[in-house]
């Protein structure tokens, strides 16, 4: 559904999406060459219209985060990237990522080992 969205909404989106949650300050101040304050709070209401991003108060402030839908968002954000910079081989993609990343603990190993032995175990 993200690819969808207008450049500004999904730039907004993914920040929102990065944060956790936060105000518009917060989405504004991450993103690499911000619109104005009120631009960026007009982009988060329409994201919020859109049903992919939810706020709530406090103090006074509206604080946004992304529905519980991240995840999928998240997969198909994901697959795209595949798509674009690893002609579509999650196996390029997954050596990229884990080249970024120095050390990995237990657990990561671990889960990455679940997932190449349900791969195998797929493929035959």
């Amino acid at each position: 559904m993200i690819e969808s969205l207008p450049r500004r909404e999904r730039e907004v989106f993914e920040v929102l999406c990065s944060l956790g949650e936060g105000t518009a300050s917060a989405v504004r101040a991450a993103l690499a060459e911000p619109p104005s304050d009120s631009a960026v709070r007009t982009l988060l209401g329409r994201l919020a219209a859109k049903g992919l991003i939810t706020h709530r108060t406090v103090s006074q402030a509206y604080v946004y985060a992304p529905v519980p839908q991240a995840e999928a968002v998240a997969e198909t954000a994901l697959q795209r990237i595949v798509q674009t910079f690893f002609q579509g081989s999650a196996a390029s993609a997954a050596t990229a990522l884990l080249g970024m990343e120095p050390r990995l603990d237990a657990e990561e190993i671990e889960m990455l080992q679940r997932a190449i032995d349900k791969a195998r175990r797929e493929a035959k």
